[in-house]
């Protein structure tokens, strides 16, 4: 093994850390379950810095991370929403969107061949405003009572973002979808 799987492993080790913190977030272990999340966001900004800093990009890299990414986010809005600390319609809206992305890059691996996915800059947004609102909710749930005042207003923030970004998946990729059937014909 090389130096060059650093940056695979330690997102392998990401994937790792979620079922403990599902379980910390539905048994109420909310300092230990922010640290966690905060150790596993140092993780990735340590992954994407080995990565690129020392041309260790993957193309395994280039699928775990995201799927990593996904699944952290996911497991925090799934704990919190289990212990009534995240409302269900968000939780629905962010789930939702992720599996309208995912069908949408399964059904065009399935027709059209190769899914090579470009994050909008909605997207990213989507992505930041998410992670803020876990975070602060987590802070507020470990007793940082400063976290709570944000926490309302980011929620309806994450989930215009949500709503907005799975809205541009769809056109941008149906669009692209329609034009590459075009062609073929």
């Amino acid at each position: 093994m090389t130096l060059r799987w650093i940056p695979n492993a330690i997102t392998i080790a990401r994937m790792v850390m979620a079922l403990p913190l599902l379980w910390l977030l539905m048994t109420g272990h909310y300092p230990q379950a922010l640290a966690l999340a905060l150790l596993a966001g140092a993780s990735d900004a340590l992954d994407g810095f080995l990565a690129r800093s020392f041309d260790w990009r993957s193309a395994l890299g280039g699928i775990l991370d995201p799927i990593a990414d996904k699944l952290m986010l996911s497991v925090c809005f799934f704990g919190l929403w289990w212990r009534d600390n995240i409302p269900t319609w968000l939780v629905a809206a962010v789930l939702g969107r992720d599996l309208v992305i995912l069908l949408g890059a399964f059904s065009w691996w399935r027709l059209i061949g190769t899914f090579k996915p470009a994050p909008s800059l909605v997207s990213k947004m989507t992505t930041v405003l998410q992670i803020s609102l876990i975070t602060l909710v987590l802070a507020h749930l470990a007793g940082m009572d400063f976290a709570q005042a944000w926490v309302p207003s980011l929620m309806l923030a994450s989930a215009a973002a949500t709503v907005a970004s799975g809205g541009d998946y769809v056109v941008r990729y149906g669009l692209r979808a329609w034009r590459v059937y075009r062609s073929r014909q």
